[in-house]
């Protein structure tokens, strides 16, 4: 008989401490605040949407963007001015204003030309696929390093990122630390920027 009603004071007191934990967080959640998220908890953030909305990304993005059609003009340019000399010599072979000798020279000189170009736009490309390569290792560094102190303080069991719906397809709302680490990213490039003046 004590027995039962111990277990029965328990299972009531559980209930109690359970209805209270729910009314806080359904309380939290219609005030319009997101309930706090213990220690321990597995947490997700949306990296895409980081990659979107912070100041270095987008920086850094406009930096390599530009670098790029820079490159890209100079390519255009070199191929726009090597098509210009093969029409000016197919027209004077049309024409027949010139030598056999002469345009086999032409023909000759117009193939280095041509290689030239190739190896220079190969060159190019090079270089675009470096400065996109270097600017994705800075943010996936920036970031990684500002997790690691993000989470010395949160304590989370772990944190996942998701991009395209993977590897989280499903979450709980209230798991999402997106703004939370949104803020603290671009907080702390403003701090950088600042200490780089």
């Amino acid at each position: 008989m004590k027995k039962s009603s111990i277990i029965l004071s328990l299972l009531a007191a559980g209930a109690v401490v359970f209805s209270s934990c729910k009314e806080n967080k359904e309380e939290a959640q219609t005030q319009g605040e997101k309930p706090a998220i213990e220690k321990g908890s597995i947490v997700y953030f949306n990296l895409d949407r980081v990659l979107d909305e912070y100041d270095m990304a987008n920086e850094k993005r406009s930096e390599v963007e530009t670098k790029i059609a820079s490159i890209e003009k100079e390519v255009m340019r070199r191929q726009k001015s090597l098509e210009d000399a093969a029409k000016d010599f197919q027209n004077k072979i049309n024409k027949g204003l010139m030598t056999t000798a002469a345009a086999n020279e032409k023909s000759r000189k117009l193939q280095q030309q041509e290689q030239a170009y190739n190896q220079f736009a190969q060159q190019k490309q090079q270089e675009i696929m470096e400065e996109q390569q270097v600017m994705m290792n800075q943010l996936a560094d920036a970031i990684k390093t500002f997790m690691e102190s993000y989470n010395e303080e949160k304590g989370y069991a772990m944190i996942l990122s998701n991009t395209a719906g993977v590897p989280v397809i499903v979450g709980d709302p209230a798991l999402d630390i997106t703004d939370d680490v949104i803020a603290g990213l671009n907080a702390e490039y403003i701090e950088l920027k600042k200490s780089e003046k």
